[in-house]
């Protein structure tokens, strides 16, 4: 038996995800621009609800968590990409790697979390508009989002504790970081067990999280009906916004879960190609369509540059 498949506890890691890149100065250039981009955006979005008042309220509120969530998903795991990339560092300790692990899979989590408050948030002030600051507080929001954080965050518990038992007999990971798949991967047991158990909970979190924001906005639907054209218009700018990044996180999750469960083989590339799609499609169009499409922030941002222009 060779040395690698000598069952050890490993202290780390080798990321091989790359190695059959054929520009990887160039991936990594992009992912870091990228990068860039996603962690300014997020954090001006935050930034602006912050210091302006007026925004200190629910749906703004919202807009902030989901913009932390984007930024810890993307955190979890770009700096690492890069540095396999543009530096060359492959290495990785087995703590960092399961820190990462869990960073990755509670921004996946949270990222849906988010999104189905969100959806909540819209059905009430589409049906109960003039009770809307009655039902939801900031107080209200804030506590359940802490809820939703620890709820995220022992669900997600899971991919550790199922890990750190199990001794390693490789140290090659042979995804582009340190996800559940990659980690089981290079243990000595059978993943397939592993792998089932949690693409079970997954799936059912996924979906679950999916069915609540379609119903939500099956009852949006519901009360446009009943409502005059003008109302419908400002129902569907007041939705336009969340549904966008909606559309925008689920369908890169559906289209793997789909080609998966449909015996679809797909190659290391092609799988890591839409991990990191996935990632960086719902991060980088977040902030913008509430920039752009949030009068409120919108408005900040235009009073921001004109105080710019007018000190210089």
């Amino acid at each position: 038996m060779s040395s690698q498949n000598v069952s050890v506890r490993r202290t780390e890691f080798i990321i091989g995800g790359f190695d059959t890149t054929s520009y990887p100065v160039l991936v990594g250039a992009v992912i870091l621009i990228a990068y860039i981009v996603v962690v300014l955006a997020n954090v001006v979005n935050i930034l602006i609800i912050i210091h302006e008042k007026k925004l200190h309220r629910p749906m703004y509120l919202l807009i902030c968590n989901l913009a932390v969530v984007d930024i810890l998903y993307t955190s979890s795991v770009c700096p690492t990409m890069i540095g396999v990339l543009l530096v060359g560092v492959k290495n990785i300790s087995y703590v960092p790697c399961l820190i990462q692990m869990f960073s990755y899979h509670l921004g996946h989590v949270m990222e849906a979390l988010a999104l189905s408050i969100m959806a909540f948030d819209r059905l009430i002030a589409v049906s109960c508009p003039f009770q809307y600051h009655r039902y939801l507080t900031n107080v209200r929001i804030v506590s359940l989002t802490y809820f939703l954080w620890i709820v995220g965050s022992g669900l997600v518990a899971v991919f550790p504790a199922t890990v750190i038992p199990l001794s390693h007999c490789y140290k090659v990971l042979i995804y582009t970081f340190c996800s559940y798949g990659a980690v089981v991967r290079t243990t000595c047991v059978d993943p397939n067990y592993y792998f089932n158990m949690v693409a079970i909970i997954i799936s059912f979190f996924i979906f679950f999280t999916l069915g609540f924001i379609c119903l939500s906005y099956i009852g949006i639907i519901v009360f446009a009906k009943l409502s005059s054209n003008n109302d419908r218009i400002k129902m569907g700018c007041t939705c336009l916004s969340h549904l966008i990044v909606v559309i925008c996180f689920y369908i890169p999750l559906i289209v793997i879960i789909l080609l998966t469960r449909l015996g679809v083989v797909l190659t290391l590339e092609a799988r890591d190609g839409l991990n990191i799609g996935s990632i960086f499609l719902s991060a980088l169009v977040n902030p913008f369509v509430y920039c752009l499409r949030t009068k409120e922030i919108k408005n900040e941002i235009i009073m921001i540059f004109k105080k710019v222009q007018t000190f210089q």
